[in-house]
């Protein structure tokens, strides 16, 4: 079975306190309840980055260009049990948006200081990699969940 190609996309802004960035309270789908990156799958006619360029949009009404986005990840996720979850995700960041984030039928957005993430609330695969996508580091890694499909049994960085 081939494995979803799905987005995500980090907005980051600069604030006096600190650095921080924009994730989302998932109200629907794959991940209901988890603080999660806005994102979702790459249609057959866009490329990665326009695909999260749309979903943002859709996801928090917030616009950016394709061409703003630098892909600073490329993860995949691997569930056993549940092989119809397993999925190549292109992860982008961008400090370069207009807009104010607002809450849509699938995401509660809320922004998050650097230093204060909510890895408790979200996919464990989060502590692992998303600290050195935030430092500005390129990670290219493989996560392998257990059987609940909520904790990551193997991890190749």
């Amino acid at each position: 079975m081939p494995l979803t190609s799905t987005c995500l996309c980090l907005l980051t802004r600069a604030r006096d306190d600190g650095h921080q960035v924009l994730l989302g309270h998932k109200k629907t789908g794959l991940g209901t309840g988890k603080i999660v990156g806005l994102g979702g799958h790459v249609e057959p006619d866009e490329t990665p980055a326009q695909a999260a360029a749309r979903e943002v949009k859709e996801e928090a009404g917030i616009s950016l260009a394709p061409e703003d986005l630098t892909q600073a990840a490329h993860l995949t996720f691997l569930f056993p049990v549940r092989p119809q979850w397993d999925m190549e995700v292109a992860v982008f960041t961008s400090a370069d948006w207009t807009g104010e984030a607002t809450e849509t039928a699938e995401i509660t957005p809320e922004w998050f200081p650097f230093t204060d993430l909510p890895f408790d609330r979200m996919w464990d695969d989060a502590r692992h990699w998303l600290p050195s996508v935030l430092a500005g580091g390129r990670v290219r890694a493989i996560f392998t969940y257990a059987d609940d499909c909520e904790t990551v049994v193997d991890v190749t960085i």
